[in-house]
């Protein structure tokens, strides 16, 4: 029992450690996007700069219009975010509860495609959407994203869990397919819906090559790849790249803060089977 205790309390120090490593650089970002690029770059002094203005703030919208790229990433991340989860219980719902020959062959292949590394269908996916004329338009960024293979797994593994007797129960009284899934799946799985729009929301909020090779127009960016704006050729805006990625990471961390309960639940539910 004093052994476990121990161990209890070591791992809570390890665990607070890493949790200060984990944070420490955010503050320093945090606190840098209110100082000078003198301050930031320079050698002497404390760890953290001396904060002393809002003119990076001020300046960002300026130099890059800052409020266009982020409605931009906002609008295409909530959007892909959005299909991939419908999409995604919907195809789980299928191979969890409807029966049908290949079933398992399908599932299979859905997953295998999660061992392909992104690198290697770049390239034949570039020359796909260039030739079909949808490069600088954000159709090209919605499309690959409407089906998740990661979401069907969690959905699939959530789903299975619902009783059978309940869907039957729903049929007998008339309910369609249709009806059982928006009725009964969607709400019983709060927890993976919440689960799948962080990470998907994650995901797309933070994507930088695919945006950087199918968007030209300035206006069209997005976030990700607008905040390159303040690396020129003869120096960095710090300043200006601390602000606006500061401002870049609260929809993140809303959407956390907003679903970190299911959050939890909805991983340790998908994971659990």
């Amino acid at each position: 029992m004093k052994s476990r205790k121990i161990g209890g309390i070591i791992l809570t120090i390890l665990l607070f450690i890493a949790a200060i490593i984990t944070i420490v650089p955010f503050v320093w970002m945090f606190i840098s996007s209110f100082a000078p690029n003198s301050e930031i770059v320079k050698v002497t002094g404390g760890l953290f700069p001396k904060p002393s203005t809002i003119d990076n703030y001020v300046s960002i919208q300026e130099k890059f219009n800052f409020l266009r790229l982020f409605a931009n990433s906002l609008i295409v991340a909530v959007l892909k975010t959005g299909i991939a989860i419908y999409t995604s219980a919907v195809l789980g719902y299928v191979f969890s509860k409807m029966r049908f020959r290949g079933r398992n062959l399908l599932f299979g292949i859905v997953m295998s495609t999660m061992m392909i590394p992104w690198a290697v269908t770049i390239i034949p996916q570039y020359e796909m959407f260039t030739n079909w004329g949808l490069q600088d338009t954000y159709t090209s960024l919605v499309l690959p994203g409407m089906i998740s293979a990661f979401g069907i797994f969690l959905f699939r593994q959530s789903i299975s869990g619902i009783s059978d007797e309940l869907i039957e129960a729903a049929k007998l009284d008339g309910a369609s397919e249709t009806r059982i899934f928006h009725s009964i799946i969607l709400p019983m799985s709060h927890n993976t819906i919440a689960a799948l729009a962080i990470f998907t929301f994650l995901w797309n909020w933070e994507d930088y090559l695919w945006p950087f090779l199918m968007i030209t127009d300035e206006n069209k960016q997005l976030l990700a790849v607008g905040l390159k704006a303040f690396n020129g050729q003869y120096g960095t805006d710090y300043g200006g790249l601390f602000a606006a990625t500061s401002l870049a990471i609260v929809p993140v961390i809303i959407v956390y803060m907003i679903f970190q309960k299911q959050f939890i639940a909805g991983i340790a539910t998908g994971s659990g089977k």
